[in-house]
This record gives structure tokens, sequence and C-alpha cells, in this order.
């Protein structure tokens, strides 16, 4: 044991790992007056929500749209070429104020919820009992009632990229770059390759996406799907579907500028030249300093964590979510799996469910679901309808300049209550909500007919949506185009 041990006390929670997850769930059961211990490696409390994921890429996007006028051009035609004084500082100055300023709120919420951060490496010594390494070399030993792992992941370093060239990016170190990419490979169409590449592509850059699969984003609707598709092709976004890297290595350059370039070269022998390698091919959870073997735990692939519905380990007092227990990973459902883990473990609540996860993708076109897909209904043989309706009719939609969003609802056949919600377009992760609060309720299609909606706005989608459904039910028309 390196320096000397101090005996903190006990806890009704301790919490390991100070990203979206683990503060939510100390905010929990603070609120209720518990004793809460959130523990944080770096001190510095955000997680990948804060400091190098979510918020930041987020507001690196709504930059570039800004700076490169590509809403300017969509709405009015007009060619607006990126201001030649508005350098990467510009686009970096909003995203570092941005996710300082939601930094601070957090640390503050902690600090008036009477929780304890403490900085250091969380571990296991028993079931029950936390140790802490500090940044100074002491060590403190924690006694948790219950435990919440959420130490969140990391990006994966497959070992064919050169991860040491500074042209070689990891969704991390990618907020650190020093100049704009001319064209950049990026390796992975899952969520964060997708956003990346439309976020460079409205400035600009041309953008080589390489995936092993077919689909984008496949977990999604598919008509969502292929519309974020044709939306990424028509902003310039060049995809090699089927595709693998076998090999990336820096060459000299030719150019003018005097940097490396990259090579890299994929599975069917072609070769891309690029200044800037943006590798995305998944995450891998942070268990590996956790000593989960002296909680009686193990992880799977990736480092995994096997939970129940109410986020609990095969242990029932450590709880466990966001990027730690998979998929879908989000910031947002993160911290609901917190929430629902730290108030059923220390009897918050008596009625307590996992809550409906919405899912929000931050591509060019933005888009977000939640509940059933087209897919899902179809493997259980549920009867279903189907409802749209296009920006393009919509007279808010007009205004935007929209031309290609819409709503999609899916209702049971029998009774019209909704099923599932999904919306491709501007301000795709808000209208979501709309038809996320009729899923939490019960409320289908009697509900949005009777609701009076402001006009004009988009959230009158979902008036014609419905109505679009009673006509398609009313025909008794097929289930999908």
């Amino acid at each position: 044991m390196t320096g000397t041990s101090k005996q903190r006390g006990d806890y009704d929670l301790i919490a390991i790992g100070g990203g979206p997850a683990g503060s939510s769930g100390a905010l929990a059961a603070a609120l209720f007056g518990k004793k809460a211990a959130l523990v944080e490696q770096t001190g510095q409390l955000g997680g990948a929500g804060l400091n190098t994921g979510t918020v930041p890429s987020k507001t690196l996007r709504e930059s570039a749209l800004l700076l490169s006028g590509w809403r300017a051009r969509k709405l009015l035609g007009i060619s607006v070429a990126r201001r030649e004084e508005a350098s990467l500082a510009d686009f970096m100055r909003h995203e570092q104020h941005v996710s300082a300023t939601a930094r601070e709120q957090v640390e503050s919420r902690c600090r008036q919820g009477g929780v304890d951060v403490i900085a250091g490496q969380g571990y296991f010594r028993d079931p029950h009992t936390i140790g802490v390494r500090r940044p100074d070399g002491t060590e403190l030993t924690l006694r948790g009632r219950v435990i919440l792992l959420a130490t969140g992941s990391s990006p994966v370093h497959p070992p064919e990229f050169p991860f040491g060239h500074p042209r070689v990016h990891d969704s991390n170190e990618i907020l650190d770059i020093c100049a704009m990419p001319r064209r950049i490979v990026i390796v992975g169409a899952g969520v964060i390759g997708a956003e990346y590449a439309c976020t460079f592509a409205a400035l600009g850059v041309e953008v080589h996406l390489v995936d092993g699969r077919d689909t984008l984003l496949s977990f999604l609707d598919q008509e969502v799907s292929a519309a974020i598709a044709r939306g990424m092709k028509a902003n310039g976004v060049q995809f090699h579907w089927g595709e693998r890297v076998v090999r990336c290595a820096p060459v000299p350059a030719t150019g003018q500028n005097g940097d490396d370039e990259i090579r890299v070269v994929l599975s069917s022998g072609r070769e891309i030249v690029a200044s800037d390698v943006l590798v995305a091919a998944g995450r891998s959870s942070n268990t590996a300093d956790l000593q989960l073997a002296a909680a009686g735990l193990e992880v799977g692939k990736r480092g995994l964590l096997a939970v129940d519905g109410h986020y609990r380990t095969s242990v029932p007092h450590i709880c466990a979510a966001g990027d730690i227990v998979g998929s879908p990973a989000l910031a947002a459902t993160g911290m609901e799996q917190a929430r629902v883990a730290v108030c059923h473990a220390l009897g918050l609540a008596t009625k307590l469910t996992s809550p409906l996860l919405p899912a929000g993708i931050y591509t060019i076109p933005e888009a977000s679901m939640a509940g059933e897909t087209e897919q899902s209904l179809q493997a259980a043989g549920v009867d279903y309808v189907v409802g749209r309706a296009a920006y393009a009719d919509n007279p808010r939609g007009q205004i935007i300049g929209d031309e290609t969003g819409f709503l999609k609802l899916l209702f049971r056949r029998d009774d019209l209550r909704l099923l599932g919600v999904h919306v491709v377009g501007e301000q795709a992760t808000e209208v979501v909500h709309i038809g996320l609060m009729a899923l939490m309720t019960g409320g289908g299609a009697e509900l949005f007919s009777n609701v009076c909606f402001n006009y004009p706005t988009l959230g009158d989608l979902y008036k014609s949506a419905t109505y679009d459904a009673v006509r398609a039910n009313l025909s008794r028309s097929p289930q999908s185009r």
C-alpha cells in the first residue's frame, strides 16, 4: 500500500465514476437524505459526457453549422463560405466554454446536495469496502451499503493504427487537434463516427467513412437509417461499406504544408491518402482497475458487466450504469439507469420500473427515436399501422427550410396506441419528447387528435402523422411502403 491509509466512514451509497451516470446516482441518493460519496479518478466531474464526448461533440456540431454557413446555404440558397478568419480555435472556444460551464454546474449540485466528492482511483477490497488511491499517494477506506459502478468507457485502439502519430486520433483525442483536416478517414460508422463525419463534412472537409457493415446505425428504424445515410451523402460524406482497414501508416507529405499524410489501405485494396484518421471502432468499459474479483464480480467482452432490470449485478447491492453495462451507452440513458438503480437499491421508491430510454443521434440530419421500430414489431408479430408527416408539408418545417425531415409514428392497429416514435430533421431530439411522453403514459391517436399544438410548430407534425395513421387504418393499408 502506498502512503498512509485513512478510514473515511460509512455511506449509504458509494458511486465510482464521476460522469453523467455516477453523478446522477449520487445526487439521487442525496436528494432523499442519504449519505453519498462520489469517487472520480481524475478529480474532474463530468466524464466523457461533459469532457470528451457528448457535450463537446454536439457543441462542435452546432459551431460547425453556424460558422460554415451551412444553414444559410440550405435555407436561403446562398453560398456562404466559412470565414477565413474562423480558425480551429474559434470552433473549439465555444465547446470549451460550454463544457466548463456544465462541469461547474454538476460540481455545484454535488456540493449543495452534500455529496462527498473524492478524487482518486476507487477499487474493491471486499464487496462493501472501497479503497481509494488518492493523487497525493495516500489511501482512503470507504464502506458502502450500496455501490454504484459508473466508470464509463474508453476508445478501443486496434493495433493496426499508429496512435502515436499526431494525425491518427481516437474519439477522445480528436478534440485536441491543432489544425483543421483537409481530408479525413473515419473508421467506424457507429454513432460517434457518423456524428463526427457530419460535423467535418459541414466544414467542407472531404470525409471518407469506412465500416465493415453494410448499413448505417442498424439499431434505428430502417427508414430512419436510410434517410440519415441519404442526407450524409448529399452533404458529401463518402461511404465505404463492407471494408476494413488492413494497414494505416504515415507517408511523407507531397503538399506545401510540410505535414506527413496518412495512407489507409482497405480490405478491397483501395488506398486513401488523408491528412487525418479518426478511429471510432468501439469502446471498452473502464473496469480493469476496479479489482472486481474482490467483490465477487466477473466481466464480459470489452469489460461489460451484466445487470438485471434494476441494474443490479450478480452481487445484489452492487449496481452498474452507463457505458459499463453496454448499449445504448448514451449520457441520457446512463443517467436514468443510475437513478433507477440507486432508488431501487436504497428502497427510495415502491413502484419503480426501468424508464423508456430514447436515442438521440446528432448527425446531419439529426435523428431521434423512442419505443419500437418496424423491424421489432414485425419480429414480435404485432399488427401495427404507420403514420407519417413530412417537415416539407408543415409550415414551421418550411420556415426553417427542412425539405427532407419527417415524423414517423407506429401505432398498434386494434386500438391505435402509440408503440414507437421516430424523427429525422431539425430539432429531432426535441420533437421526439412529445411522443416519448405519450409512450410513457400509454397514449395514442386519441391523445394527439385532441391536443391543440401551437401554430406553426413542428409539434403539429404529431397531429398530421396521427391523421395519416387513422386514414391508413380505415383503409387497412399495408403496414409499410
